[in-house]
């Protein structure tokens, strides 16, 4: 990739000798990393080098009647000041000029402070204008003139209020394996930055779960990323997750995709297992006959904290688990606790972020005898 900011800008700091000098460092990084729990090759998944986020977010800056979007410095202690980024997917590098352009002709620039950036492999984009002050009519209207133009869904926020013209999400179609999967991705939540990335991380743990006719448990699920494409390799999935919203849009990508054999649950890892081990009833598991369940393998994307001791140990009950870890460091610690009972099969790295030091890995382990 070749960015005029390499140097200047801090969204990208593993620059010096191309992507695929900062490729060989993550993957020997992570080659002695996880060395004491795995000594075969690890399976790298590669990004594509230029153009490979859909999801982006920039800073604006007035400079006396100009906008320009910002990002920090990569010595953080400033921004800089820029007007194209070639990580962004194509949609959003198209659009960003058009955008503050269009913005600053219609005078709603006003106290704006910040853009995000959302868009689907198709081009569908959403964009979020942020403000230090109050959406009004005539905000709107004009909001409503410049999406229409730029056939862009917006939505305006400012503190305790959103106004949302079109829809504050963009449809994204995954194809996995020759086989599509519709998500409706909603701004100012999580999504998978990187989709080519996403598709083949989807794939990878789909190769490791053996068609079954058992049933799959499923810690941390989101918006049903993973869960939907698991569904199809197992008789029921039962799927957690603390955040309401993301429960809401698990349940509805589930019918999207014309899926029927998830119970999608909103539990705490610590409550469920209570709920599992009768420790404690849940009104929130009333309908969900656990005695009926036939589990040998859990997965688990936790956040960047990973598990806790409690829930490796939970985890270890089972057969096999499939873990995709954001966090290396964390994962390392995590593996301390699981590789007491199990045995590493297979290690991933997926170059979720190209130029910065960050990876997704994923890892299957199956119990020992």
């Amino acid at each position: 990739m070749n960015c005029k900011y390499f140097g200047k800008c801090g969204a990208c700091i593993v620059y010096e000798g191309g992507y695929e000098n900062q490729l060989s460092l993550k993957i020997e990084l992570n080659r002695d990393r996880f060395r004491p729990f795995y000594s075969g090759e690890i399976s790298v998944f590669r990004s594509p080098e230029t153009h490979y986020r859909s999801r982006s977010e920039f800073k604006i800056w007035h400079d006396n009647n100009t906008l320009h979007y910002t990002m920090n410095n990569i010595e953080k202690n400033g921004v800089v000041f820029v007007d194209e980024c070639p990580q962004v997917s194509v949609p959003i590098f198209a659009m960003m000029p058009k955008l503050l352009k269009a913005v600053k002709e219609n005078s709603i620039d006003f106290k704006l402070f910040g853009v995000d950036f959302l868009s689907s492999n198709s081009g569908e984009t959403a964009v979020s204008l942020l403000y230090h002050r109050p959406l009004d009519s005539a905000w709107r209207d004009k909001a409503i003139e410049i999406a229409s133009g730029l056939n862009i869904h917006i939505i305006g926020r400012s503190r305790g209020q959103k106004v949302v013209v079109g829809q504050d999400y963009v449809t994204e179609i995954l194809n996995v394996d020759g086989e599509e999967f519709r998500f409706n991705y909603i701004e100012n939540s999580f999504t998978q930055p990187n989709s080519q990335v996403n598709e083949q991380m989807i794939s990878w743990a789909l190769k490791n779960l053996s068609r079954t006719d058992t049933d799959l448990l499923e810690l941390y699920c989101g918006a049903g990323n993973f869960t939907i494409p698991f569904a199809k390799r197992f008789r029921k999935v039962l799927a957690t997750e603390i955040s309401k919203s993301s429960i809401n849009a698990a349940k509805t990508n589930m019918a999207l995709n014309g899926v029927q054999n998830i119970e999608f649950v909103r539990m705490s890892v610590e409550e469920f297992v209570q709920a599992l081990d009768g420790v404690r009833a849940f009104n929130r598991m009333k309908d969900i006959d656990i005695s009926t369940y036939d589990i040998n393998t859990i997965f688990v994307d936790p956040p960047r904290s990973g598990m806790d001791e409690a829930t490796c140990r939970f985890a270890s009950r089972y057969e096999n688990i499939i873990y995709i870890s954001c966090n290396p460091e964390t994962l390392v610690r995590d593996l301390t606790i699981l590789c007491q009972t199990h045995i590493v099969k297979d290690l991933a790295l997926f170059d979720q972020f190209p130029y910065t030091h960050h990876v997704e890995m994923g890892v299957k382990l199956t119990k020992k005898g």
